[in-house]
C-alpha cells in the first residue's frame, strides 16, 4: 500500500517522506545521520528508538527540539543538524 507523500525540509532541502513515517525514518532515508553530539561531533542516527535516551534528538528550524522516533512527520515540518548559531 502507497502511503501519501509527505514534504519536509532539512538543512532548508525538500525531501519527501511518507504519511506514518517518523522524523527518524524520514530523514534517515535521505542521509546516515539525524545530527552530530555536541559533546564529541561524532554522528548520531538514534539509539533505543522508543524515545528514552534522546540521541534522536533533532533540531526544528525555528530552535525547538523534537525526539525523532517518537515524532510522526508532518507536512512542512523543517528540520536542521547542526545548531543554529
Amino acid at each position: 500500500m502507497d502511503e501519501q507523500p509527505v514534504g519536509f525540509l532539512l538543512d532548508g532541502v525538500p525531501y519527501q517522506g511518507r504519511r506514518g513515517d517518523t522524523v527518524l525514518t524520514a530523514i534517515l532515508s535521505v542521509q546516515s545521520k539525524v545530527r552530530h553530539t555536541e559533546f564529541t561531533g561524532e554522528p548520531r542516527a538514534g539509539f533505543c528508538l522508543i524515545g528514552a535516551c534522546q540521541d534522536c534528538h533533532v533540531m526544528t528550524s525555528e530552535g525547538g527540539r523534537v525526539r525523532a522516533c517518537t515524532t510522526l512527520l508532518e507536512e512542512g515540518m523543517s528540520f536542521v543538524t547542526e545548531p543554529l548559531a
